[in-house]
């Protein structure tokens, strides 16, 4: 497809999106219009209507697959339902990254959905990292209001010049804003979007304390309602970039209303486990980017008192030094 094609469907996917990030109603695609097969050979299988996809790991191998096009900026989504019953160890990931191009300064935007031990829900990991900017994770994790294991959820992640927004079902989990002091931390370059199963025994779960038990294989994860929309560049441009009017559509659909912001801070102060801008044992002085929250930082000292002890200094909510499972039937 050349440029001036894929710039019109990246146009039509965000005519009417600027009203304030309604992005449910992008259409879905067929698999093999989109993606191709990554790695697990037999591990792979689209099923007959072409526009489901079943990753499996097992003894021999993970599975995965990744986007026929780079993107410079998107939005990415998918339907997803994951293994039941015992899955430590187990890591799903649903991800943008440039590492295939840029060795040593990738860039990665990352949902991972780590298993657990039975009678222990699954969790959700997301991270950003720019210019491989490695050493420097910008980790979040969090539990869900249901069970990713009993049918399909909407995982979906947004990104444009200014800003990254992971969502759930719609509902954005977590907000990251560029800001100068970032630099090149902030994920800039071209990526492409990938889908994965793997063996992450020697993390995932309890820092490695639990290991996959491939005497529950396979693991099967569900992928489906595929949605890849985006400002698909040449990677053999030394430069490449988008049409001003696409980034700046693609900005206006990121911004969030006012609605839809506080369905995510109800979903933070009750769901979230985890926040690097909160991690004094890690992080000594907060990272430029992150804004405090009294109330997140409260909970999280309650829930590890040891990690997250105290509010840090200079960044309280209205002090913006540049950034900002419950199982059951439970809501956000």
């Amino acid at each position: 497809m050349g440029f001036i094609n894929r710039f019109l469907v990246f146009m039509s996917l965000f005519t009417g999106l600027v009203s304030g990030f309604a992005l449910q109603k992008l259409p879905f695609i067929q698999f093999d219009e989109g993606y191709t097969h990554l790695f697990g050979d037999q591990n792979l299988i689209v099923h007959r209507d072409g526009k489901s996809v079943r990753l499996t790991l097992d003894e021999r191998t993970g599975s995965g697959f990744v986007s026929n096009d780079i993107y410079l900026h998107g939005f990415f989504s998918s339907s997803i339902k994951l293994p039941a019953d015992y899955s430590a160890g187990v890591v799903i990931a649903f991800y943008l990254s440039n590492g295939d191009l840029y060795e040593k300064n990738h860039d990665e935007i990352d949902f991972e959905f780590l298993g657990n031990i039975r009678g222990k829900e699954w969790r959700i990991q997301t991270n950003i990292y720019g210019n491989g900017s490695t050493h420097l994770g910008r980790e979040e994790r969090y539990n869900l209001w249901f069970d990713p294991t009993e049918d399909f959820h909407q995982y979906s992640i947004l990104w444009s010049l200014s800003h990254i927004i992971f969502c759930v079902d719609n509902v954005p989990i977590r907000e990251v804003k560029r800001t100068a002091a970032m630099g090149g931390d902030f994920p800039a370059k071209p990526m492409s979007l990938y889908a994965t199963i793997w063996d992450g025994s020697k993390w995932a779960t309890d820092g490695g304390k639990y290991g996959v038990n491939y005497k529950y294989a396979p693991y099967v994860a569900q992928f489906t309602d595929l949605i890849l929309h985006g400002c698909a560049v040449d990677p053999t441009e030394k430069f490449p970039s988008c049409e001003d009017e696409a980034v700046a559509n693609l900005h206006l659909a990121s911004e969030i209303t006012e609605s839809q912001r506080n369905k995510m801070e109800s979903f933070r102060r009750k769901h979230m486990t985890y926040s690097y801008c909160y991690d004094h044992m890690r992080y000594k002085l907060v990272l430029s980017e992150c804004v405090v929250n009294p109330a997140e930082a409260e909970r999280l000292w309650v829930y590890d008192p040891v990690t997250f002890g105290g509010i840090p200094r200079g960044h309280r909510r209205g002090k913006h030094r540049s950034r900002s499972r419950l199982a059951g039937t439970e809501s956000i």
